[in-house]
């Protein structure tokens, strides 16, 4: 074979076909130790133990997860005037707590002045968008963009449940786009203040779950893990409005770019001395600090392995 061949030949392809999970899905339950119901009420059930939840999980990967529906379940979020971001006074206070793992304030700064803005009702979906969900977005459009997660492009059966990373905003808008299409409904991205009060609820939390930092409630790099895990496996860290995994797992990317809020200053870091426009990205993830579960906190996917980033959707309209 000549080099020039090279390119052209299937054994020089990057990526092989998808397999359809289909293939490898367990066909006699039995194997599991519960119904695919009774192991979804006990990856959500706090009183459970992590162990014991990832578990549960993990054979939801194998066999199907009953959780994740053509249409995605999602949660009403009562819309109005809602109060956002920080105020400038508290920027020292939160560097300070957070100085342990690197925090500075530039970083936090970006979350200043706090200010009004309407949100009108809308809907957020439970979950994450999973790698299976994505894989039918991948073999319905015959899209060639594969998660950087999925080493040498292979669809990772074995976590079909886990959220999706190391995508493209581009991509999460184009999954938006397909799943319109393909379910009659309008989705879309959430904008950076829907998700903001979807996970810090009418009371402003630090955190979805309260004021105080938790590493039993997030899966962070403070969890141990150092890996995704199953969709709602952190029961604990459930919003006020009954969303998951808005702390943790993966961080999601909003509609927004990242700008200024008004009257603040724009801060030029380093994801805009690398990148210049970028997309805002909230809720951390397993492989960041516990700071980036910050309810208020913004982010962005700093090119590189250390920030795979996923998304969920969101809609207007009552699903």
């Amino acid at each position: 074979m000549r080099l020039a061949d090279v390119p052209y030949s299937p054994h020089f392809r990057e990526y092989a076909e998808l397999t359809d999970p289909a293939l490898l899905r367990l066909a006699d339950h039995r194997l599991a130790s519960a119904d695919p119901a009774s192991l979804a009420q006990r990856v959500e059930d706090p009183s459970v133990p992590l162990g014991e939840r990832l578990a549960a999980g993990s054979v939801l990967g194998l066999v199907g997860d009953p959780r994740l529906t053509p249409v995605p379940a999602t949660r009403a979020v009562d819309g109005g005037d809602i109060r956002r971001g920080l105020p400038p006074e508290e920027v020292a206070a939160v560097v300070a707590r957070w100085s342990h793992v690197g925090v500075v304030a530039d970083w936090i700064e970006k979350e200043t002045p706090d200010h009004t803005v309407s949100v009108p009702d809308f809907w957020i979906c439970t979950y994450p968008v999973t790698n299976e969900q994505y894989w039918k977005f991948l073999t319905d459009t015959g899209g060639q963009s594969r998660p950087t997660t999925w080493y040498l492009g292979a669809f990772p059966w074995d976590r079909s449940n886990h959220p999706v990373a190391g995508v493209t905003a581009a991509d999460a808008d184009a999954f938006a786009e397909w799943l319109s299409g393909s379910t009659g409904h309008p989705w879309r991205l959430p904008t950076e203040a829907e998700w903001e009060y979807a996970a810090a609820g009418p009371d402003r939390l630090e955190f979805p779950w309260g004021d105080t930092f938790d590493p039993a409630l997030a899966n962070t790099r403070e969890s141990g893990l150092h890996t995704t895990s199953p969709v709602g496996a952190f029961p604990g860290g459930r919003s006020p409005f009954g969303v998951l995994d808005l702390a943790g797992n993966v961080e999601e990317y909003v509609q927004d770019d990242y700008a200024p809020y008004p009257g603040g200053r724009h801060v030029a870091d380093h994801l805009v001395e690398t990148m210049g426009t970028y997309r805002v990205a909230r809720g951390g993830s397993f492989c960041r600090f516990g700071d980036l579960t910050r309810t208020r906190r913004r982010h962005g996917a700093f090119p590189g392995p250390l920030y795979p980033v996923g998304f969920r959707l969101a809609t207007s309209v009552r699903p």
